[in-house]
C-alpha cells in the first residue's frame, strides 16, 4: 500500500482521528506500538484562519510520530482551502485529511463533518479545491452516508477519487448510527472491489481485537485498517495486532518500548505502560493539563474490567489532579489485579 510517496508494510494499521485523544502524546505512544499511520484530532478550518491558539497547538507534529497525519474539517470551500494551507505551512505533515465523517450534532449539524453528507457536490467542491491548493497527499474520512436510505458511499468514493485524493477512510456506519451498533463492512467491501477504484481503501469501526483486525483484511480486502475507540486504555493493541498479522516480523518478547521490569503484555507492564501514557502527555504539556488529557484513558483501560467494586477506583481516577495522586490510584489498582489472580 502506498500513499503518496509513503510505503506501508503489509497489513497496516493506523490509529484513528480523535478530539481530545490522539494528542501528539498518545500519537508517539500508539507509533511505539506499531501504528502504520497516525492522525491528529481534528481541527475546525474556521479555527485555523483565526489563528485560534488551541487550533494552532494541535498542528505541532513530532519527527518520531511520522508518517502522520493532520486532520480539518469545514463546510465552505474557502475556508477549507486556506486552513488547508495553514497546515502545510505550519507543520508539514505527511498527510492532509479532510473529516466528512464526525456525527456530533455540533458539527454534522451545521452542516460539517457527517453533514456533509446531506452535500455531497459540496463535498466534492472542497475536496478538488484542497487537492489542488496543497503540495502534499490530500485523503478522505467519511461513512457511508447520511443514514439508512442514503448510503451513498460506492458512487461517492468514484467521485472523490476523481477529485485527486490519494486514500480513503469508510467508516462503517452511517452519520444517524452515530457509534451504535455493529460497522457494516459490506459496503466498504464493495467500494474496494470496484474496479475503477485504484486508490487505497481503509476500513474502520470495530475492530477491537488482532483476530478480527485479520478477518476483515482478508473478507474485505481493504489496503490498511484504522483502530479508534479499541485504543482508549489500551495503546498495546497496535502491537497485539501487527504481532498476530505478521509473526515473522513480531519483536522478542521484550520491554524496550517503555521503561518496565515486568513481562510484555502482562498486568503490571500494562499498568507501566499506562503511566508513560500520563508520563509523555505531561511532559508534552504539563502536570495538569496532561493527566486532564489522559485520566480518561486509564479509566477506560480494559485491563481494570475484572477487579470488583471498581466504580469507585474510576471515579477516582477520573478526579484525580497530580501526578502522585494518580499514580497512587493506578499501584492500588495494580495491587488488586495481583490479588484478583491469587
Amino acid at each position: 500500500m502506498k500513499i503518496g510517496n509513503i510505503e506501508f508494510g503489509p497489513y497496516p494499521v493506523f490509529l484513528a482521528p480523535m478530539e481530545d485523544v490522539t494528542d501528539i502524546g498518545f500519537r508517539l505512544l500508539c507509533k511505539k506500538f506499531g501504528a502504520a499511520m497516525v492522525y491528529s484530532e481534528f481541527v475546525a478550518a474556521d479555527a485555523l484562519i483565526r489563528m485560534v491558539n488551541r487550533s494552532l497547538e494541535k498542528l505541532k507534529v513530532c519527527e518520531d510520530e511520522r508518517p502522520v497525519a493532520i486532520q480539518i474539517y469545514g463546510k465552505e470551500v474557502g475556508p477549507m482551502v486556506e486552513a488547508a494551507r495553514i497546515v502545510v505551512d505550519q507543520a508539514r505533515p505527511d498527510v492532509l485529511d479532510l473529516n466528512f465523517g464526525c456525527p456530533v450534532k455540533r458539527v454534522a449539524g451545521k452542516g460539517a463533518g457527517a453533514g456533509m453528507l446531506q452535500n455531497p457536490e459540496k463535498m466534492l467542491e472542497i475536496t478538488e479545491a484542497v487537492v489542488r491548493a496543497v503540495d502534499i497527499p490530500v485523503t478522505v474520512k467519511t461513512r457511508l452516508g447520511w443514514d439508512e436510505n442514503s448510503k451513498i458511499i460506492v458512487d461517492l468514493a468514484e467521485r472523490l477519487q476523481d477529485c485527486g485524493i490519494q486514500a480513503l477512510t469508510i467508516h462503517g456506519r452511517t452519520r444517524a448510527q452515530m457509534y451504535t451498533g455493529e460497522a457494516d463492512w459490506s459496503l466498504i467491501g464493495e467500494v474496494k472491489k470496484n474496479p475503477r477504484m485504484h486508490i487505497p481503501i481503509i476500513g474502520n469501526g470495530d475492530i477491537t481485537s488482532p483476530e478480527k483486525a485479520k478477518d476483515y483484511f482478508e473478507r474485505y480486502g481493504v489496503d490498511a485498517v484504522m483502530v479508534g475507540r479499541a485504543t482508549f486504555g489500551r495503546p498495546w493493541i497496535f502491537k497485539e495486532i501487527v504481532d498476530y498479522l505478521c509473526p515473522q516480523q513480531a519483536e522478542s518478547a521484550s520491554n524496550h518500548i517503555i521503561e518496565s521490569d515486568y513481562e510484555v503484555m502482562s498486568d503490571d507492564w500494562k499498568i507501566d505502560v499506562l503511566k508513560e501514557q500520563v508520563l509523555t502527555s505531561v511532559r508534552r504539556i504539563d502536570e495538569y493539563r496532561g493527566i486532564l488529557h489522559s485520566r480518561r484513558h486509564l479509566a477506560a483501560s480494559p485491563i481494570f474490567k475484572g477487579i470488583p467494586n471498581f466504580r469507585e477506583t474510576r471515579i477516582a481516577m477520573l478526579r484525580a489532579e497530580t501526578l502522585d495522586e494518580l499514580f497512587a490510584i493506578l499501584e492500588t489498582a495494580r495491587e488488586q489485579l495481583r490479588n484478583q489472580k491469587g
